[in-house]
């Protein structure tokens, strides 16, 4: 087990770097809670990592380009997702059938999947975590989660192109 930062040392850490952190992510992201998310993320690898600490004068560059390269990864996780169907519908009115019809289709196909594909999926679009964390969280190769997750899309299109076929 990698040793950590004491609960001590990290807690002082957070009162130096947590507000210019905060400041400089609300300023790159235009929000406030996809700030706080970057700061403590930044300070949680910060924890995970206590060689960047052992030199005082790279903590600080360090903690800055994490917060921005989790922000780059996070803009290319969305972009790398498909459109959802609904984002090209928004004017379209629906009642309260049709949300309930809509969920009850959706908790069918869900549970066709294994629950391997489902885990994978509910990590990367429910929790919104990147491929590289929701592997990590289930203990599964990176690759692994990859494919899951290409499997599970392609199954749920099938499903959608021919409900029937199930």
């Amino acid at each position: 087990m990698k040793p950590t930062l004491c609960e001590r040392e990290l807690r002082s850490l957070m009162e130096v770097y947590h507000r210019p952190l905060l400041a400089y992510a609300t300023r790159i992201t235009g929000d406030g809670w996809l700030a706080e998310d970057l700061v403590q993320e930044a300070l949680t690898r910060l924890w995970q990592r206590p060689e960047v600490v052992s030199n005082r004068a790279r903590i600080t560059p360090w903690l800055f380009t994490v917060v921005r390269n989790l922000l780059i990864d996070r803009a290319r996780a969305r972009a790398r997702r498909p459109h959802e169907v609904f984002d090209v519908c928004d004017n379209v009115q629906q009642d309260h059938a049709d949300e309930t019809l809509m969920s009850m289709t959706v908790t069918a196909m869900l549970d066709g999947l294994t629950p391997q594909h489902r885990e994978v999926l509910e990590h990367v679009y429910l929790r919104d975590s990147t491929l590289r964390q929701a592997a990590r969280e289930l203990n599964i190769p990176e690759g692994t989660a990859k494919s899951r997750l290409r499997n599970a899309l392609r199954l749920l299109r099938d499903d959608v192109r021919d409900p029937l076929a199930a």
